[in-house]
């Protein structure tokens, strides 16, 4: 009998707890509310919070130097991203070819790694041939242009394509210079390039553009072109100033012609698949962070390079020279004609939406 009560007395203490709302979760207090942005205004002075135990490690890479400035602009995207989401999201950066680059990185991409590719937009052109168009030759001829076509109708469109293709843009524009030629010889129009090997990267677009212009382009990885350059394997290289005062070509190469040839750009690349898996509060960042910091890089690039120039100049004794631009440019005109699987006119539309910018 008295075993009878206890267990009585016992249900009806369970009861009475239960009633009082200890194990009802949906009283539990309402998280703070957040903008927009993911975090508590939008300048991403507070971290969003996160969403459960959730935690997702990428990889970037790219072919840049540590000291160049996108190996800091992409630094200081994977600090901020770190830090607003509170470790949620993890970018591990490895610059200077550690990992997949070029044409094997965008490869990573569309195979739905966790990976973020930072390439030349020529590279996504194995899947969207209209962005071979976009990074051509002597296209634009300042950054203003080129980011005046990034806002067209018509690269809105190869944007979505790519997302066809697997390959989200978070960003197209990180630009960092014009590229130009690096030898010990003074180049100042297309004759004076017979017969010299000039190192490129394994890009198609880029091998092209400098066999038109009268070179033989040699793609070799970067790791090996300095020395390449030190032993006669190449006469010389081509890439921007920034390039040429932090990756060790100056050390090879003394003289600088300023063909200008190829707008020196990297997109940041994502997959699709990789994207739409992580929580909206973090793709907001995410993409916030890669959206600022290469506003800040155009920036940087912009107010950087004359006094680079000037570095090079004093402290290197690298010599600049300018070169006939038209002669260059019309070597390159064929290249247009004879690009593959590429919408009919859009290089014409591209070169009437940069004539139409405003002045």
């Amino acid at each position: 009998m008295k075993k009878a009560l206890s267990v009585l007395l016992t249900a009806a203490l369970c009861l009475s707890l239960a009633g009082c709302g200890g194990g009802n979760k949906s009283e539990a207090p309402a998280a703070p509310a957040t903008d927009a942005q993911g975090g508590a205004d939008s300048a991403g002075g507070e971290a969003a919070a996160p969403t459960d135990d959730y935690h997702l490690v990428l990889k970037l890479s790219h072919v840049f130097a540590p000291e160049e400035q996108l190996t800091k602009t992409m630094d200081s995207i994977c600090n901020n991203i770190k830090e607003r989401t509170n470790g949620a999201i993890e970018i591990q950066h490895f610059p200077q070819g550690q990992l997949a680059t070029y044409k094997d990185g965008v490869e990573q991409v569309v195979r739905g790694a966790e990976f973020i590719s930072v390439e030349d937009p020529s590279y996504l052109g194995d899947y969207v041939p209209d962005f071979n168009i976009l990074a051509g030759p002597m296209l634009v001829n300042s950054f203003d242009e080129y980011e005046y076509l990034l806002e067209s109708d018509e690269v809105k469109e190869m944007f979505q394509a790519a997302e066809e293709k697997g390959i989200k843009i978070l960003s197209l524009d990180y630009i960092f210079g014009f590229r130009s030629m690096m030898t010990n010889k003074v180049i100042t129009t297309p004759e004076d390039m017979k017969g010299l090997k000039i190192r490129t990267p394994g890009s198609q677009l880029y091998v092209d553009t400098l066999n038109h212009m009268g070179a033989t382009a040699t793609p070799l990885a970067f790791s090996e072109t300095i020395s390449a350059v030190q032993q006669g394997v190449v006469d010389g290289l081509e890439g921007t100033i920034d390039a040429y005062a932090t990756n060790g070509s100056a050390e090879v190469a003394k003289n600088m012609a300023l063909t200008k040839h190829l707008l020196g750009v990297c997109g940041a690349y994502i997959s699709v698949d990789v994207w739409n898996k992580i929580p909206a509060e973090y793709q907001e960042i995410i993409q916030e962070e890669f959206t600022k910091g290469a506003e800040e890089m155009v920036k940087n690039i912009s107010e950087g390079e004359a006094a680079t120039r000037e570095k090079l100049e004093k402290e290197m004794g690298i010599t600049f020279n300018e070169v006939d631009s038209e002669a260059f440019a019309k070597t390159v005109e064929p290249i247009y004609a004879n690009m593959k699987d590429v919408t009919p006119g859009r290089y014409e539309r591209f070169k009437e939406i940069i004539a139409e910018m405003p002045k």
